[in-house]
């Protein structure tokens, strides 16, 4: 009798799991956008890099394989699905570092070497193939800041120097200096990440001793006034319904925007992927990335298409890339 008790509680129990399992599938079937694989990365597979986009190509820069910081400079040519090697960055080897495209050149920066944290800077020339240094960073050396160019203007910020940080600095390419941007109230962080929506920056994400951030802030270069928004953390207040759902906080993350939209994909031990509409200001979410749960990627916007890349789930280091589709259905047979 016993052993039929035991029998009926673990097909109950088995029934229970198969039905959650089965209504998750459901869930993710029922939710928008296409996952398809691109051409792998041609260098060693990475986490940590860091990327800017000049016109039609991608350049991903730096990184750690798990052994070394490397100092290589790949393109990717989205028209035609490829790679192309070209010159090394002139810095040391480093991961985390920082970057942005401004007047079709682009710069990098920051970052850790495995034994310092940096601040150096440096341009990139795609007409020329060739690496110049510029006037170092002005605040601290750190790594795990972001980078952004909006409006024409440049900036650095965030980012850990040994504290959590919360300053921004704006880079004039016309004179090589930095300048301190005052108003940030939002609270300090690494790894956050910001995307870029007609002519303004959005910022969020990212921890602050082991916290996930909840703020979400949309920065006016016009005004240098940065603006937050609602926060991107799980309904606890009876008195709110719009986050009911969401489960967009996290860290190491990365980010794109196109068509007036902005995605947030991936992160510490998660795979799903958000969607921000900035005249409603707020979030839905998307067919989770079919490739594997990682952090540390890098993600990017070239002409309206998005992609997702690289990265890291402990000690396994990819070189996959990925396109997102959102206005697609998801479909398994096209990889």
């Amino acid at each position: 009798m016993n052993n039929f008790k035991k029998g009926i509680l673990f097909a109950t129990l088995f029934s229970s799991l198969f039905f959650i399992s089965c209504s998750n599938s459901d869930d993710d079937d029922d939710l928008m956008g296409n996952w398809v694989k691109k051409s792998a990365f041609d260098g060693p597979a990475r986490s940590s890099a860091t990327s800017f986009v000049i016109g039609d190509y991608a350049y991903v820069a730096t990184g750690y394989t798990g052994d070394l910081y490397l100092k290589d400079l790949w393109a990717y040519n989205s028209t035609g699905d490829y790679w192309e090697q070209k010159a090394d960055f002139s810095g040391v080897g480093r991961s985390s570092a920082s970057s942005f495209t401004l007047n079709d050149k682009g710069y990098v920066g920051l970052g850790y070497d495995g034994t310092n944290r940096l601040k150096d800077f440096y341009q990139y020339d795609p007409a020329a193939n060739s690496w110049t240094q510029k006037t170092d960073f002005a605040g601290t050396a750190r790594y795990a800041a972001v980078g952004f160019q909006v409006g024409g203007k440049a900036y650095f910020g965030t980012g850990y120097d040994g504290n959590y940080l919360k300053d921004f600095y704006s880079y004039n390419d016309l004179t090589d200096t930095w300048t301190l941007v005052n108003g940030f109230s939002g609270n300090k962080r690494r790894n956050a990440v910001v995307f870029v929506i007609d002519a303004k920056a959005y910022l969020g994400t990212g921890s602050n001793n082991g916290v996930y951030q909840e703020d979400f802030w949309e920065f006016d270069p016009a005004t240098d006034i940065w603006t937050r928004k609602l926060d991107i953390d799980k309904d606890t207040d009876d008195d709110y319904s719009y986050n009911d759902d969401y489960t967009i906080t996290r860290s190491n993350a990365s980010a794109f925007s196109m068509n007036g939209l902005g995605y947030v994909v991936g992160g510490e031990s998660v795979k799903t992927i958000w969607e921000y509409n900035p005249q409603t200001d707020l979030w839905v979410e998307r067919t989770p990335m079919e490739g594997a749960t990682r952090t540390d990627a890098v993600g990017f916007a070239i002409n309206n298409r998005g992609f997702y890349m690289l990265g890291r789930t402990g000690s396994t280091y990819f070189d996959d890339a990925w396109e997102f589709k959102p206005l697609e259905e998801q479909n398994d047979d096209d990889n």
